[in-house]
């Protein structure tokens, strides 16, 4: 059988603070620059799921976009859209919200709900020119 990639972009905006608790707030400032700003800071989020699977001979899909598109919705959009990664999101509770960490927590949750059959990558832009990917191969 072939392979297809099937992709699906979403947006969501969500604010966040990069800091670490055990760190004095000049050292945060000095890692983490404007990032660290004790009122948060926000981003317009774009996210790109790439599925990777065989056509179904039955459906020509690999995966219905519908299907894709409710799972986007319902485990990331939902979960993360307009809070405060720092305050409102448990997977965030202990780690720090960092674009690299952000994209490995949506991976997981989009994971947890797919097909094992299907591979998953995805790709999230924090901004126009900063992206980030899980997993990388």
């Amino acid at each position: 059988m072939r392979k297809v990639a099937v992709y699906r972009k979403a947006n969501f905006n969500a604010a966040h603070r990069l800091y670490r608790e055990d760190w004095s707030d000049a050292h945060n400032k000095a890692v983490f620059g404007l990032c660290a700003n004790k009122n948060y800071h926000g981003h317009n989020y774009t996210l790109e799921v790439k599925v990777v699977g065989e056509i179904d001979p039955e459906t020509g899909y690999v995966i219905d976009l519908k299907l894709l598109n409710d799972l986007i919705e319902s485990e990331v959009h939902d979960k993360l859209d307009h809070n405060n990664l720092n305050l409102d999101v448990p997977a965030f509770k202990n780690l720090n919200p960092t674009g690299e960490n952000i994209v490995w927590v949506i991976y997981d949750l989009l994971r947890a709900k797919l097909d094992p059959k299907f591979e998953l990558k995805v790709k999230l832009w924090e901004t126009e020119r900063n992206y980030f990917e899980y997993p990388v191969n």
